[in-house]
């Protein structure tokens, strides 16, 4: 049965019909045979709108997250969300996504406590909550006899055109929630990633900014679920954002070049998804992983090429004949 969430407002589906005769007539432009559909065809435009916006926001996100040494926490969170996922369900909860938020943003917080409270360091907490929890959903949803069916498949490992205008809304409107309040936070949350002692001498409240950064990272890795699903969110949440760093002078440009990266990436993404019939989630996680490769060979190549003076020196030997 399909999940329905509450309407919030309709905002998801009014920015679609604004935006809908431009996606219309870059259709007209756009490669491939099944490609330009997510430019034409409500159903793929919903597709192609909430990748988009989830993948902005993502980029904001995991550019702090790498930052704050938290990586790894999108994975975590996303399997946690797929054993609140797994309750929903066997509950015959209706929406099973409001379950995978609350379980979500509940072991964010625990594992902000835990790493600074010193009560345990590292990835450790959150490698403790990404296993469990995914188990813990595994083993629920054999024992009540449901099993991996296709819509579990589909929280796995994403599915965009199963996202309706419900979906569509409730994406929508959580990540420019999280994007609005990462904006507000933005300056302060970059004193305490950078030197958090230093910022609370300076009177930045670290803990609440900590534990409202939390809850926006629980929020929209949830909302990344529906797009790439469980196993893949750090494909979109610090694949892009580690990419633009290799190229970035400041954290500002590395915010710019994060967005061209992961934007870039989901839609090659969706058009190779398209052409080959694959899944459209793994072949986004691919397509991070190539452009990823391809930035950090050439910067390496470049370097070495520069570092051992087969380019300049001849500029210089020119300039001096």
């Amino acid at each position: 049965m399909k999940v329905q969430y509450f309407d919030f407002a309709g905002i998801g589906v009014v920015m679609l019909d604004l935006i809908s005769p431009y996606l219309v007539i870059f259709g007209k432009y756009a490669p491939g045979e099944v490609f330009p559909f997510f430019f034409t065809m409500k159903m793929f435009q919903r597709a192609l709108m909430a990748s988009v916006i989830v993948t902005v926001v993502a980029g904001f996100l995991g550019s702090f997250l790498l930052i704050r040494n938290l990586s790894l926490i999108g994975d975590g969170l996303a399997h946690v969300s797929f054993g609140g996922i797994a309750v929903g369900i066997v509950l015959g909860a209706t929406a099973p996504m409001y379950y995978a938020l609350f379980f979500s943003m509940i072991a964010s917080i625990m594992i902000y406590e835990l790493q600074s409270r010193e009560i345990m360091t590292g990835d450790a907490s959150i490698a403790i909550f990404l296993t469990g929890m995914l188990a813990f959903g595994l083993v629920l949803l054999r024992i009540s006899g449901g099993g991996i069916t296709t819509d579990i498949e589909g929280y796995l490992f994403g599915n965009l055109l199963l996202i309706d205008s419900s979906d569509l809304n409730f994406i929508t409107t959580v990540c420019i929630v999280s994007l609005f309040v990462l904006g507000v936070i933005s300056q302060p949350l970059l004193a305490i990633s950078v030197d958090p002692l230093a910022a609370l001498i300076q009177g930045i409240p670290v803990r609440a900014i900590g534990l409202l950064f939390s809850v926006i990272t629980a929020s929209v890795v949830v909302m990344m679920v529906q797009v790439v699903g469980t196993l893949l969110v750090t494909a979109l949440l610090v694949t892009p954002a580690a990419t633009a760093q290799l190229v970035g002078r400041s954290f500002r440009s590395c915010l710019l070049w994060t967005q061209f990266f992961g934007l870039t990436s989901v839609l090659i993404g969706l058009y190779l998804s398209a052409e080959m019939n694959t899944g459209s989630g793994s072949m986004i996680a691919l397509v991070t992983a190539c452009v990823f490769a391809i930035v950090a060979t050439s910067k390496s190549f470049l370097l070495r090429f520069f570092s051992e003076g087969t380019f300049f020196p001849r500029v210089l030997k020119l300039n001096q004949s």
